[in-house]
C-alpha cells in the first residue's frame, strides 16, 4: 500500500485553524440535520465561524479557490446572520 504525505503544513498556526473550523462547521451541520428549528442561528453562526477560519487558511496558504468559495459562504451567512438577529 502506498504512504499519501500530506503537503500542507502540519503543527503551524493554519494546521489548527484548519481543523478547529472544520470541527466547527461539522457542529453546524449536525445542528442543521437535527432539524430542530430553534437551533437553526446556531447552525449558521458555526457555519459562518468556519468559514471564517477557512479563508483565514487560504489566505495563509495563497490558495485562491479556498478564499473566494470562503468569503462568498461567510457573506451569505452573515446576512444570515443578520436576517435572525434584526428579524
Amino acid at each position: 500500500m502506498t504512504k499519501i504525505d500530506s503537503v500542507t503544513p502540519k503543527y503551524d498556526i493554519t494546521w489548527y485553524v484548519k481543523w478547529t473550523a472544520s470541527i466547527i462547521v461539522l457542529i453546524g451541520i449536525t445542528i442543521r440535520a437535527s432539524g430542530v428549528t430553534q437551533l437553526q442561528w446556531l447552525d449558521i453562526v458555526c457555519s459562518w465561524i468556519g468559514a471564517v477560519g477557512w479563508f483565514y487558511v487560504g489566505f495563509k496558504w495563497n490558495d485562491r479557490a479556498l478564499m473566494i468559495l470562503n468569503a462568498v459562504i461567510g457573506i451569505i451567512l452573515f446576512a444570515g446572520i443578520l436576517r435572525v438577529i434584526f428579524l
